[in-house]
């Protein structure tokens, strides 16, 4: 039905031509003719409505714009009355005052009379005040979400314009104008509620507002001023106009504010893109709705008639199009008034198009891509690891943590760090995307903490970058993370890596460290000092560790070459387990021969618990350790599935079985009631952290049973030991001396070529003053381990730079038997003066390799050395002459010795004639430069390291290897201190607590207490071609070996160390020797085999001596104890001619004058200990070369200096 409308009345504004248009398209035959100025809008019967027609958007604007104007006159009124008020008030006060001036006495009668009426005025607008303060304050704290009453004021004021936006959206798609029932109108009710609460809001923000007339000017202000009015009136005249609602979209602007409100931004970019964000797409919708209402509406001055129908979407597009300077045509604005909008909104929105836009894409691009945080899964630990992430530790670590050897690990790795990853390193995260997250952040932030659930993570792994130019700062980094962490969660288990050893102490010095819940230090620094200090005993030793340590997967080769037995022993690692109770109250080694002969497994040490609940490491015990219930066992086997052997195994059930694979888990009570109360500590999960596995072993109350003052080391010994003689440290775990002097330790290139070393270690040390320290302390404290006798220690001879080795001289100047030769390691001469060619081991280390940039260039001293010592030639013309002379031969060497003795079988090196068969062991940073140290192998460059001929040989060790101790700690904390008990020597918490405290040794009495600290074992290397075990060098089997070795002198073999080319048919001159750890039992030997075994400490050997010193001087023979260096043999000498010898004697004399007027270098034990007898006698190289020809690598001829009283 149609209205016709009188062509005299005022049209509206808000006829829709698409819904007129539309409407006659329906209603054809309603259609009424009318002239060109009749305007027709829709109605229906049962609405009470103007039945002209006639449009009413002049009385929607109207209320707005009175509203508007009328409060702004009010307000300006108001002001204006108000300064009137002011201004007169002040003229009267000032009269007051100049009658004052003039008549003081009337003044004070009229303001006596005044006064009462005054000061009742002044009460009534005080109290006035403070009421509306008080409104005020309140309508303030309602408004700015400083309470949460005033928070959720807020967001829901924001969540209804939001609605009342949407309510908006559905209505575009009605006619601009047409007549609604209110009470059947369901979104105009809802309107009308929401414009209500803007009202009651609208009041609370007038109030508070401290200038009214800035308040009514602001854009909220505005914004409800054309929304709420027009709905009252749609509600009295049953009509609605969709008019300027649109501005509700202007409330999107303060969408950060809420968001800050709620908490959820907190970062300045994140605040600044929703800003950019919310002011750009609300000014969007606001321009589109207005262009929406003037071209669905027309002109007025055109009667409205050159409008067209376009959706409010239509609308949108049409905007961005135009602030994009696109312009397609497709759609375009017809009216006037859209027109004129649109050219002054091309400015505004191009400007703000393209300063924008750019921004948020900007802002958006910056976001962190790994900005999200950690959903933990149930049933499933995580493991957070920072600190140095990058694709080689990445890597190294990912490829023994998920490696298929150990069990199912149930563990998810969370990476942190703050530097997003490139794309080799994210193309590695997505392989492992089953188990690996990354997310960016820092742990110095809590907040970045909380994302990856620190506080519920199993562990945080820190890792270091090995490669840093300043280790100490390096070190500091990773302190502060571990402070940060323990400070957000101190219950947290940290394993974190150090590449300093003196940087440990500041972990003691962080409350919540405690060694004994799990958290470690895995001090890189220490532990490769270690490793290369135990090759300097055992050649190969530092490779053997090294692969037991890391997971490696087993390569089958066919071809019988030394690469198929060295990748046999490489499939080896170490494991723990707790031994069945089958083997309780069975001696150590007859559970080890039982594991290693029918499981086929090696036990080498078990955990020791005392009744007070300390546990602490026994290696190799002996036969006095019993089995007890519960005892943990250290394994090396090549699968964790073969370890459980120990644990499945039963007596009953498993004695006949001869297959080790077919022991498996029986239904015996006593073994599920064990396994129940002890689970396997091969899973990934938290091991006992009661500490005792890190105690030191004085507090093992089965180590000190054996000791017993009557069996220390024996009465005699008991009774000429010098008690107020420090020997040993306050520990009593090592060699100890008086604090000396660096200048007396010094030697010039002519005193050393004087001296005739033999059987010592050189340490060839690249370095200078601004080198950052290596840590020296940590090498020679597994060489000065006390147990070893006094004359057993290997002198130690440092060449380089004296600046560089002054500076760590300060952690050296307590260790015996050191000496100093200030040169250059690839000086020949310096080389020579040494006698580097009767050396037992030459190391090779560099403080200069990560000042480079180069990676290739890192170890080009350590190479250039390497290369430059194995150039060398040396005379060998005395050959085999002296070979058997009873005065050449080592103490414990001794050929008219039983044959029982264990030690009659130790390695003897051979003679030296090239500087290819010196031991040498080089330390390399970059591992492929492991290349260059073997001309003749052809190891490929992309070639592993541990597949490397030199690092399967022992001549090379990389800091790399030592990565996998990380995973290897968290699988199982007891291996990192059964690694570090090995390499160390013996250090423990303790001493590194003391080491904090002073940075040196002390010295300490010796005591039953510390004495006993002495009886452990060492590893060492028996040779087959002679001794006790020489019947089985020659075609035996390794198990025969094992079993005698074991049950005979409870000496434990766990590996071999043989010739290169020992497989091949026809001999070879080739001396290179590889590693081959745990071979099977039926393995045959060679007699040119080198065994691996752990030696128990002996308590006689430091006993009986034998002199070596030949003295010209007769009268100290026997009236005094001497030590002499290596001179030429007795029945040489005697066939020289006396005027030689008198020449000799002549020259000694002289030079002992000279050297002890200058200075007493020769001494490096107490003031109060016996005196000594110094040969010093010129020896030519050749000569020295026969005194190396069979000389002992574990009991050696006393060195220059050494004393040879001892305890």
């Amino acid at each position: 039905m149609l209205a016709e409308a009188d062509a005299t009345v005022p049209h509206g504004s808000g006829n829709s031509m698409m819904s007129r248009n539309n409407y006659f398209n329906k209603n054809p035959d309603s259609s009424i003719s009318m002239s060109k100025m009749d305007v027709i809008i829709p109605f229906s019967p049962d609405v009470p409505c103007d039945n002209n027609g006639q449009r009413m958007w002049w009385a929607f604007l109207a209320s707005s714009m009175v509203t508007f104007f009328g409060g702004l006159f009010i307000i300006l009124l108001w002001r204006t009355l108000k300064y009137l008020w002011t201004v007169c008030c002040h003229c009267n006060i000032k009269k007051k005052e100049a009658q004052k001036v003039n008549n003081p006495a009337n003044s004070q009668v009229a303001d006596g009379t005044a006064k009462g009426p005054d000061e009742k005025d002044e009460v009534v607008p005080a109290s006035e005040v403070g009421w509306m303060t008080s409104v005020k304050d309140w309508a303030g704290v309602m408004i700015s979400a400083q309470t949460l009453t005033g928070r959720v004021l807020v967001v829901l004021v924001f969540a209804l314009s939001i609605g009342a936006l949407g309510i908006y959206f559905i209505d575009s798609s009605d006619p601009i104008e047409s007549c609604q029932n209110f009470y059947k109108d369901f979104t105009l009710q809802i309107d009308m509620f929401f414009n209500v609460f803007f009202l009651l809001y609208f009041g609370l923000r007038f109030i508070a507002a401290n200038d009214k007339l800035w308040f009514w000017l602001e854009v909220n202000s505005v914004v409800d001023f054309f929304t709420v009015p027009p709905v009252f009136v749609s509600v009295y005249l049953n009509r609605s106009w969709l008019g300027l609602r649109f501005l509700r979209a202007l409330r999107l602007i303060q969408f950060s504010e809420i968001l800050q409100f709620l908490n959820i931004l907190k970062t300045s970019n994140s605040i600044k893109l929703v800003n950019l964000c919310s002011i750009f797409i609300s000014t969007w919708l606001t321009a589109a709705g207005f262009i929406h209402l003037v071209e669905n509406s027309g002109d007025p001055w055109e009667n409205f008639q050159n409008s067209q129908s376009l959706s409010y979407w239509e609308c949108v597009y049409l905007l961005m199009v135009t602030m994009s300077t696109v312009g397609y045509g497709d759609v375009y604005a017809k009216t006037t008034l859209g027109r004129l909008f649109m050219v002054f909104f091309i400015l505004g929105g191009l400007a703000m198009f393209a300063s924008y836009v750019p921004e948020i894409i900007e802002l958006i691009g910056n976001r962190k891509k790994y900005g999200g945080s950690y959903s933990a899964v149930n049933g499933r630990k995580h493991i957070v690891v920072c600190g140095h992430i990058t694709l080689e530790s990445v890597s190294n670590f990912l490829k023994d943590f998920l490696h298929k050897d150990r069990d199912d690990v149930n563990v998810e790795i969370v990476f942190l760090h703050n530097i997003s990853p490139n794309l080799e390193l994210e193309a590695l995260f997505k392989r492992h995307f089953t188990q690996v997250e990354f997310y960016q952040g820092s742990v110095l932030n809590p907040h970045d903490l909380a994302r990856v659930k620190i506080e519920s993570a199993d562990a945080c792994l820190i890792l270091a970058n090995k490669y840093c130019p300043d280790p100490d700062a390096e070190d500091a980094s990773n302190i502060m993370r571990v402070i940060s962490i323990k400070n957000y969660s101190p219950k947290i288990r940290i394993i974190t890596q150090m590449l300093q050893y003196h940087n440990k102490a500041h972990l003691l010095n962080i409350p919540s460290w405690n060694w004994k819940e799990g958290d470690d230090a895995i001090c890189l620094a220490e532990l490769k000092a270690g490793f290369i200090a135990q090759s300097c005993l055992a050649q190969g030793l530092s490779t053997m560790l090294a692969n037991l340590f890391s997971m490696r997967s087993f390569i089958e080769i066919e071809e019988d070459t030394w690469q198929k037995y060295y990748l046999e022993g490489v499939a080896n690692e170490m494991y723990t387990e707790y031994l069945s109770s089958a083997f309780v109250g069975l001696s150590f080694p007859a559970v080890c021969e039982l594991c290693y002969v029918k499981l086929k497994l090696l036990l080498i040490a078990i955990e020791n618990k005392s009744e007070l609940g300390e546990s602490s490491i026994l290696i190799n015990p002996g036969n006095h350790v019993k089995m007890q219930e519960g005892t943990l066992g250290f394994f090396i086997a090549s699968d964790a599935k073969e370890v459980k052997r120990a644990f499945f195994y039963c007596k009953a059930c498993h004695d006949d079985i001869t297959d080790p694979k077919r022991i498996k888990k029986c239904g015996c009570k006593r073994l599920i009631y064990f396994e129940d109360e002890h689970p396997s500590t091969l899973s990934p999960k938290k091991k006992q952290r009661n500490g005792g596995m890190r105690n030191s072993p004085n507090n093992s109350p089965n180590m000190m049973s054996r000791h017993d003052p009557l069996v220390i080391p024996g009465n005699e010994q008991m009774e000429n030991m010098d008690m107020n003689m420090k020997q040993y440290d306050s520990t009593g775990m090592f060699h100890w001396c008086p604090s000396k002097e660096i200048e007396k330790v010094i030697l010039t290139r002519s005193e050393a070529s004087m001296t005739v070393l033999s059987g010592h270690v050189v340490v060839c040390i690249f370095g200078d003053v601004t080198s950052a320290l290596v840590g020296l302390r940590n090498l020679v404290m597994p060489l000065r381990a006390s147990n070893f006798h006094y004359h057993e220690l290997k002198p130690i001879v440092f060449v380089g730079s004296l600046e560089y080795l002054r500076r760590e001289w300060e952690t050296l100047h307590n260790f015996p038997k050191v000496s100093i030769l200030p040169g250059t390691p690839l000086s020949r001469a310096d080389l020579r003066a040494v006698n580097i060619n009767l050396c037992d081991m030459c190391v090779i280390l560099s403080a200069n390799q990560n000042n480079i940039d180069d990676a290739s260039l890192q170890d080009k001293e350590c190479i250039l050395a390497s290369l430059n010592i194995k150039s060398m030639q040396f005379d060998d013309s005395i050959g085999l002459l002296q070979a058997n002379s009873q005065g050449f031969t080592p103490p414990g060497m001794d050929r008219s010795s039983p044959d029982s003795s264990p030690v009659h079988g130790l390695a003897r090196q051979a003679s030296v004639t090239t500087g290819a068969n010196i031991p040498i062991i080089t330390e390399l940073v970059n591992d492929s430069n492991v290349q260059f140290l073997d001309q003749d192998d052809d190891d490929d460059p992309d070639t592993e390291l541990y597949l490397t001929q030199p690092f399967a040989c022992g001549t090379a060790f990389a800091v790399s290897v030592l990565d996998s101790l990380m995973s290897a700690t968290y699988f199982n904390d007891n291996i990192l201190t059964l690694i570090r008990t090995l390499v160390t020597g013996g250090a423990t918490p303790e001493l590194e607590a003391l080491l904090a405290e002073e940075n040196a040794l002390q010295g300490g009495y010796s005591t039953p207490q510390t004495l006993a600290n002495r009886d452990r074992c060492r590893v060492a290397q028996l040779a087959l071609y002679d001794g006790p075990f020489a019947d089985l060098g020659d075609g035996g089997c390794y198990g025969d070996l094992f079993c005698k070795a074991l049950k005979t002198y409870n000496m434990l073999c766990f590996g071999i160390y043989r010739l290169r080319d020992a497989h091949l048919a026809t001999p070879s001159q080739c001396t290179k020797r590889y590693v081959i750890t745990n071979p099977p039992y039926e393995f045959e030997l060679v007699p040119t085999d080198l065994i691996f075994c752990l030696m128990q400490f002996d308590h006689n050997a430091g006993q009986s001596r034998t002199s070596l010193s030949h003295s010209s001087h007769s009268s100290h023979s026997s009236s005094k104890k001497s030590s002499s260096v290596h001179s030429i043999p007795t029945t040489n000498r005697q066939n020289r001619s006396s005027k030689a010898r008198e020449a000799g004697h002549k020259q000694n004399a002289t030079r002992m004058n000279r050297m002890s007027q200058e200075r007493k270098w020769f001494t490096d034990e107490p003031e109060n200990a016996y005196p000594r007898n110094i040969q010093i006698k010129p020896m030519s190289t050749h000569m020295a070369n026969q005194v190396n020809q069979y000389k002992s690598t574990s009991s050696l001829i006393p060195p220059i200096r050494e004393v040879e009283d001892e305890c």
